[in-house]
């Protein structure tokens, strides 16, 4: 089967695309770049052995992406990645984040159906929930008020996604992830970010000198040491979901064409926690002080993860301490690799 990743450079697509290929499914990807290289994708066609064909095409625009389908006619399953990601940037500028978010995937929605491309899995998030009234959340729970407009945007393009299932015979699966972290095992690709948000990154660029100390946004929260609390989950077993997403449908396992799925690892970690476990594995004393909270983060959120373990047979492979290590990996050979 033919699976078109878009978003396929970046972080979580690079490494499902590792893991489709290794489940032998071939792959094309689409990413404009506009905020990646294709390193990543290199790095995935090295350990999955084989050339993944890449266009750079912005979803935005209609006709480029409707010539890649009229290309690539035999497309049996696409999984969506291509968004920007960041919540405080979305908090500054939802403008932007309103127009690339939701016209890409309502033009993408559209190939869909005059292309009549059976398999949908889109990257949904955590973030949907808001500040969630009882934990751990189940796919069930009802969803609050997003804090951010990113988080917005991923509630309204599931709202789409269920109005198009509606008069669709293809079908749609929704993943909401909670937090990704790690990089493979390998060390040949991981995160990418010049200037993360995210808590895993900030600690090994801080770590590995980068950074003069990491901020924690807050330690007044209701939670056991007053940093916000998080569901960490390994990237790899992220990009398995997708995989058995895809196995699911292929099987006709799905009673609905519209179905959700939470991917975390069901424990909720602090991010002082968090850093506690990186020092273990790292043997690295991290330098951190204490800020203030910051806008659009939620105070606490994880994941109930049995729908996805009884229906996909998706169970994550990877400890807190794995997800630490491999990143701590990555760090270090993106550290090497600016020396040579």
């Amino acid at each position: 089967m033919k699976i078109l990743v878009t978003g396929g450079c970046g972080y979580i697509g690079a490494h499902t695309i590792v893991d489709l290929l290794e489940n032998g499914f071939e792959v094309i990807c689409i990413d404009d770049n506009s905020r990646s290289g294709t390193g990543l994708l290199r790095g995935a066609e090295t350990i999955g052995g084989c050339s993944v064909p890449h266009y750079r095409v912005n979803l935005c625009n209609f006709e480029d992406t409707y010539r890649v389908f009229t290309q690539h006619p035999q497309i049996s399953g696409i999984i969506h990645f291509a968004a920007y990601k960041s919540v405080p940037e979305s908090v500054a500028n939802p403008l932007l984040y309103y127009r690339n978010n939701l016209q890409s995937l309502v033009n993408l929605l559209q190939c869909v159906q005059e292309f009549r491309v059976p398999y949908f899995v889109f990257s949904s998030s955590c973030s949907v929930y808001g500040n969630a009234v009882h934990l751990p959340v189940t796919e069930e729970t009802p969803l609050q008020k997003a804090e951010s407009p990113y988080g917005n945007t991923k509630q309204i393009g599931e709202e789409i996604i269920a109005d198009v299932a509606r008069t669709s015979k293809d079908n749609f699966i929704l993943l909401r992830y909670f937090n990704p972290v790690g990089a493979h095992p390998s060390g040949l690709i991981g995160e990418l970010q010049e200037t993360p948000e995210n808590l895993v990154p900030l600690i090994t660029q801080t770590a590995i000198g980068k950074r003069p100390a990491l901020t924690v946004f807050g330690n007044d929260y209701p939670t056991r040491d007053g940093s916000c609390l998080r569901d960490y989950i390994h990237v790899m077993d992220i990009a398995n979901a997708h995989t058995k997403a895809l196995q699911y449908l292929l099987e006709q396992k799905n009673t609905s064409n519209y179905e959700v799925f939470n991917l975390g690892s069901g424990n909720g970690v602090t991010v002082l926690e968090a850093i506690a476990a990186f020092e273990q594995v790292s043997g690295v004393a991290l330098n951190y002080v204490i800020g203030p909270r910051r806008a659009g983060d939620v105070v606490a959120i994880y994941a109930n993860n049995q729908k996805a373990a009884h229906l996909l047979g998706w169970h994550p492979r990877y400890s807190l301490a794995d997800m630490m290590r491999t990143a701590w990996q990555w760090e270090l050979k993106l550290k090497a690799s600016e020396a040579e």
